[in-house]
């Protein structure tokens, strides 16, 4: 799980082109929006285009859990476990 949470830090450094921050800059547990990395909605839609395409797991925005899905990279990490193709 590491590995893929790695990954994941490193999708979001590239995808959202955030050079000044390294993988170990991301806490893994941290919030995503907010007080965490400060994401906003374009990001969240961004995010899910890469994750899509990296891993092939669509994530539904209209889905009730979605929210929660894109908490942390921690939650991020264990949708993309419990739904990889």
């Amino acid at each position: 799980m590491d590995k893929l949470q790695n990954d994941i830090k490193q999708l979001i450094i590239e995808v959202l082109n955030l050079e000044d921050l390294t993988v170990e800059d991301i806490d893994t547990d941290a919030p995503l929006f907010g007080e965490g990395l400060g994401l906003d909605s374009i990001d969240a839609l961004e995010l899910g285009l890469a994750i899509k395409k990296a891993y092939n797991v669509a994530i539904d925005a209209d889905d009730s859990n979605t929210r929660e899905h894109f908490a942390s990279v921690a939650n991020l990490a264990n949708f993309i476990s419990a739904n990889k193709a």
